[in-house]
């Protein structure tokens, strides 16, 4: 019979770093992401923050954007009554589709990208 109070020994094991290569391959992952939104980056610096210091990093700056770009968004919305939020909401789409492309191609080579813009909540 086991001891039902004895820990895992497993639980206790740090998590593995990030080879070079899947460190730049999550960090480009999470600028990416945000074409679908915050979340993908979020979850990717909830899981990787601590294995990686270029996936530390180049998360925390999308996850930045991000939160920026829904601040945008809920102010579009806001704006609807007044018929410019759809202009506007429109406009934070691009601006968030087209910027983290661009910050996926610098960051897939290995460098790091800082949004243009972005409220730094996180740092």
């Amino acid at each position: 019979m086991t001891d039902p109070n004895a820990q895992n020994p497993d639980a206790n094991i740090a998590p593995t770093r990030l080879s070079h290569e899947q460190d730049v391959q999550w960090g480009s992952f999470a600028h990416l992401g945000g074409v679908l939104g915050f979340l993908p980056s979020l979850i990717i610096w909830l899981v990787f923050k601590d294995r990686g210091s270029f996936t530390d990093t180049e998360a925390k700056e999308a996850l930045n954007f991000q939160i920026t770009i829904a601040f945008g968004y809920i102010l579009s919305f806001i704006l609807l009554f007044v018929f410019i939020g759809a202009l506007l909401w429109w406009a934070f789409w691009i601006v968030s589709v087209v910027f983290s492309i661009i910050a996926f191609l610098r960051a897939k080579d290995g460098n790091h990208y800082r949004y243009p813009f972005a409220i730094r909540l996180i740092k």
